[in-house]
């Protein structure tokens, strides 16, 4: 199986698993806040819904979603925001959840059928295929664990986090450039433990500048899910500890982050 085909699979199934933590809810449930501030669950579907809108544009309108990028030059930490709320306005749940269930198939489709070696606007770094599946399946994961929370669910971490661990480990010359600070010019290894004892690595093994931990704790981290000082993972070297403080997964401003010993979200990582 192919590197893109395994990514886009791993992201269906945890759209399917978080579509079956939603599919049954309550519109007072709906209506329930997360730990992102002023976001409720609706606005979180509402969010992922959107997200696959706008990834769908640039697939397939690379020159039309230049509008998309306009968009947030002029607001860039207002947009995400006021995107979610707009499509959480227009939808009944019910709809919401009919939305983003056709919008994520379609992009399935779209992403599957991509030539090898295309690559699409971001608002980052321009994504190939796999990258763009890999961004959608990190989103996925992050606000499936907002909801999650909201609901009181404790989620059983799976394999699929990899993919989740992999884009927070390459965005890291990314998260201290958003933070004003010069990237480090050493490689960093990443040594993390997979729930069922495999290790994933990523750097080369004698790099100085090291981090360890559980792959679950590793990916809360990046997705600013949680704030470091609760959880299990590690650095070695001043620029790997520095990493830790300020890392991010996902392409637009710096979260804030959690509040050490909140074990919710703050805003961060919309």
């Amino acid at each position: 199986m192919s590197e893109v085909a395994a990514v886009l699979d791993d992201l269906r199934r945890e759209s399917e698993e978080l579509d079956l933590l939603v599919a049954e809810l309550s519109a007072s449930q709906w209506a329930g806040e997360t730990p992102a501030e002023g976001w409720t669950i609706a606005h979180q579907v509402a969010h992922l819904s959107w997200t696959d809108g706008v990834a769908l544009k640039a697939v397939t309108d690379p020159e039309g979603f230049g509008d998309e990028v306009e968009k947030a030059l002029a607001d860039p930490e207002g947009f995400v925001d006021r995107a979610a709320e707009e499509v959480r306005a227009a939808y009944a749940p019910e709809a919401l959840l009919v939305r983003w269930r056709d919008g994520r198939e379609r992009l399935q489709e779209v992403l599957r059928a991509a030539p090898e070696g295309t690559r699409f606007p971001w608002y980052g770094p321009p994504m190939s295929v796999a990258s763009m599946a890999t961004g959608r399946l990190m989103e996925t994961w992050a606000h499936g664990q907002d909801i999650a929370d909201a609901l009181g669910v404790t989620r059983a971490p799976t394999p699929r986090l990899r993919h989740v661990a992999r884009i927070g480990v390459r965005a890291r010359d990314y998260a201290f450039l958003v933070h004003g600070k010069p990237a480090p010019a050493e490689p960093f290894r990443v040594e993390l433990i997979a729930p069922d004892g495999a290790l994933i690595a990523f750097g080369p093994e004698g790099a100085a500048q090291r981090v360890t931990g559980p792959l679950h704790d590793f990916c809360l981290l990046v997705t600013q899910r949680a704030h470091r000082d609760d959880l299990a993972v590690r650095a070695e070297g001043a620029d790997a500890d520095a990493w830790l403080d300020i890392a991010q997964s996902f392409a637009g401003p710096a979260g804030t982050g959690r509040a050490p010993g909140s074990g919710s979200a703050s805003g961060a990582g919309r």
